[in-house]
Formats: C-alpha cells, sequence, structure tokens
C-alpha cells in the first residue's frame, strides 16, 4: 500500500553485480538497508532471496498493509496479522519461465470483530494495494542498454 507517494513522484534504486548473478540493490534513501539478491542453481548460488521472491514479499506485503490501513479507518481493533505468499512458475508460447499467479492468504486478527464492518473492509482493502493492482494491469516497463 502506498499512501504517501504524490503520483508524480519518482523512486530510484540502483543494482550492482557483485559475483555471478548476485547483486547488491542500493535504495535511494540512506536509512534503507541495502539487499542482495541471487538466483538459485543452476545459474546463481541461491544466496539471497531472487526477484521473484522479492515480488512476492512486495505483494503479500502490500496487500497486508492495505488490509490493516482499511481495517484502520473503519476502526476495527487489529491485534496482528499474518500473511501466506505463494507463487507458481509457468512457461510461455517460448518456453521461457514466468510468474503464472500469485496466491495470498492473509489471516488478521481483530479484537470484537463487527462484521458490518469486517465486510466493508474486505470489500475495499485490495483497491489500495498499489502493488497488486499494478501488477494485475501489467506495467509498462521501458528498458534500455547502454553500451
Amino acid at each position: 500500500m502506498s499512501t504517501n507517494p504524490k503520483e508524480s513522484e519518482r523512486i530510484s534504486i540502483s543494482v550492482d553485480r557483485i559475483q555471478d548473478m548476485e547483486f547488491r540493490v542500493k535504495f535511494d534513501k540512506p536509512i534503507y538497508q541495502d539487499l542482495m539478491l541471487d538466483e538459485p542453481p543452476p545459474v546463481g548460488n541461491d544466496r539471497a532471496a531472487n526477484p521473484t521472491r522479492l515480488l512476492a514479499a512486495a505483494v503479500g506485503g502490500c496487500l497486508s498493509a492495505s488490509l490493516l490501513f482499511s481495517a484502520l479507518k473503519l476502526r476495527l481493533n487489529i491485534q496482528g496479522m499474518h500473511a501466506n505468499v505463494g507463487v507458481e512458475h509457468t512457461r510461455n508460447e517460448q518456453g521461457r519461465l514466468r510468474i503464472g499467479k500469485i496466491d495470498v492468504e492473509i489471516t488478521p486478527t481483530i479484537a470484537d470483530p463487527d462484521p458490518h464492518k469486517l465486510q466493508r473492509c474486505l470489500d475495499m482493502f485490495e483497491d489500495y494495494c498499489t502493488v497488486t493492482q499494478s501488477v494485475r494491469k501489467g506495467i509498462d516497463v521501458a528498458v534500455t542498454v547502454k553500451s
């Protein structure tokens, strides 16, 4: 969920190769820790999460935050929240590996839930999820390779 960024705000990160298929991600705010990426064998060494896992984390994290945001707006007493995210791989027509489906199961712990407020929350929270709604619609990705 992303309620803070303005529509025109642009974030910028950098990705640098360390060795083999390992990369370091540097974020645009110095307070954020660097993040390592690696691919699983046979191409990588599996020493860090790969981009597929990061996408799964982004979808699960954004949906959880959106559910919490909606629940708090409706004054539901959220005591805790847990999400499980599963990713299914598939192959496209050219045989290339793709993400075919992402399943997210969120389990909130709500003290004294009001059934009407809870249903209203469930009806609206996904619409607040910037990441999930963007992934569902597809995102225009412009790629330039400089020599």
